[in-house]
């Protein structure tokens, strides 16, 4: 109420695993006059959930899947406790949306899904999740975006609004008026699992008429989190953090533990998003974390890897006769990561200019753009991170049909970034050689795949193993697509 907040959501902990801790804030939240709502996997028994009801405005039920099978292999019984609790919800008055995550090769079981919501009601909201592949889970899990709207084209079939997350760039988080095809409510990528309203008809009303199903107002204002701290920021600090220790030698889990219970404690995380965007400040976070976990030694070695290796590009971009422009972007085309983040960084370090720093807008963590805006910016490269990225003819695809005419596009300087090497772990000298090579090969040619090599041996202990082989890294684009001036364009 101090900071005039509409209302309190639990996002992280599931009201079912603290239950009467919510049940107590919800309670009071209520008696103060605001909103409350979570996000859950709906497991709930009849009672716990009729005694929730009454202090629950909105809600957002994670599905596992639609079958039995998933959910016993997410150690429940069946699926069926929690379409029940979809229906008892509706019917009870609460708002609620529901989230299901979609995995390459499993079609059917988020179809099913939306069928089973839309025996409730077809009005209910489904959020589709592109699965990203973590721990031990197959790359080939991984659907790209372009998979990704395909199948919530076949959903909306089913449910009237559907929308897709974890896809940047994606037009498929717009609200369109199922009479005319205005855009009614429009939305952009904002960090994993979230967006942000951009635009919206006053009301969520369509000129034609259409009222969208919206409760309560749309705000025209947005609102920025800053730093690591906030929902799934904070665990992503933790995440990287804990990518220096391994490099550091440090495997085991209680002493992992320990040394990430001291940065929690000691609010370390606070600060971290300004440390990781430069190439000192990233360093000195190393030596930070080393001195921390009592591995000094460890912690001098990986920096004199990553130094000696950050000095060779140094000298080598002051030699460049030109500095090429260089677009950076997330996922599809019109997604451009923000002006001060690590990635546009490395490619001015590399001895290019990133034409992301002349856009004055922040998102999280960058912005939808025009094709007017990439257009006018025009790069020479254009690079995809490997993080919810998309294959390289797919974001080829993108510009030829979004009227996107860049001297990259004409060229077929469209690049991907491999897979691990962008943000978040010390492998991003990888990245950064890689980068180097690709805009002044004239100057740079780092052995990729020796250089992957001798990281994995020294700094993770792999010998063996898949690696990215230097046939992998990106080239200019080869194949037979044509781009819109007409002109062939390789396309790998």
């Amino acid at each position: 109420m101090q900071e005039d907040c509409t209302g309190i959501v639990f996002c992280l902990n599931d009201p079912a695993a603290s239950y009467f801790t919510f049940l107590a804030l919800a309670r009071e939240t209520h008696a103060a006059g605001l909103r409350v709502g979570c996000s859950t996997n709906g497991y709930f028994t009849e009672s716990a959930l009729a005694s929730l009801i009454p202090s629950l405005d909105f809600v957002n039920i994670g599905l596992k899947g639609s079958s039995d099978e998933r959910y016993r292999e997410c150690g429940a019984k069946s699926a069926d406790p929690v379409f029940r609790n979809i229906r008892t919800l509706h019917e009870g008055g609460v708002h609620v949306e529901v989230s299901a995550m979609y995995i390459n090769g499993a079609d059917e079981e988020i179809l099913e899904a939306a069928r089973r919501v839309a025996e409730v009601s077809p009005d209910i909201p489904l959020q589709v999740m592109q699965f990203v592949p973590f721990g031990d889970a197959a790359p080939g899990l991984e659907p790209t975006i372009r998979e990704s709207e395909h199948i919530t084209d076949r959903l909306r079939t089913i449910l009237r609004f559907v929308y897709l997350f974890n896809s940047p760039g994606t037009e498929y988080l717009t609200t369109i008026c199922p009479v005319c095809g205005t855009a009614v409510i429009e939305r952009e990528f904002y960090g994993p699992m979230g967006c942000r309203t951009t635009a919206s008809l006053a009301g969520g009303r369509c000129p034609c008429g259409w009222q969208a199903p919206v409760r309560g107002s749309i705000n025209d204002q947005q609102y920025t989190e800053y730093g690591m701290l906030g929902g799934y920021r904070t665990t992503r600090a933790i995440e990287m953090a804990h990518a220096i220790l391994v490099t550091l030698g440090i495997r085991d889990d209680q002493e992992l533990g320990s040394v990430l219970g001291d940065i929690i404690r000691e609010d370390l995380i606070r600060g971290m998003h300004d440390r990781i965007q430069q190439i000192d400040s990233w360093l000195g976070l190393i030596e930070d974390l080393a001195a921390r976990a009592g591995r000094e030694g460890e912690g001098r070695g990986l920096i004199a890897f990553i130094r000696e290796r950050v000095d060779r590009i140094a000298a080598g971009s002051a030699l460049a006769k030109t500095r090429p422009r260089v677009y950076y972007s997330m996922g599809y085309p019109l997604f451009a990561l923000n002006a001060e983040r690590f990635e546009t960084n490395l490619v001015e370090a590399a001895g290019g200019t990133c034409v992301n720093k002349r856009i004055e807008r922040k998102g999280k963590p960058g912005v939808n753009i025009s094709a007017t805006e990439l257009n006018d910016l025009n790069p020479e490269y254009m690079f995809i991170s490997g993080f919810l990225s998309s294959p390289a003819s797919d974001y080829l695809h993108y510009c030829t049909t979004h009227g996107i005419e860049t001297d990259a596009v004409r060229a077929g300087r469209l690049f991907n970034i491999p897979a691990g090497w962008d943000f978040g772990s010390p492998r991003w000298i990888l990245r950064f050689m890689c980068i180097a090579n690709t805009i002044h090969p004239e100057i740079f040619s780092f052995d990729l795949e020796h250089e992957q090599r001798e990281f994995y041996r020294r700094f993770y202990g792999i010998t063996s193993g898949t690696i990215v082989t230097n046939r992998d890294f990106p080239r200019p684009m080869v194949g037979t697509s044509k781009n819109l001036s007409g002109e062939r364009v390789r396309q790998q």
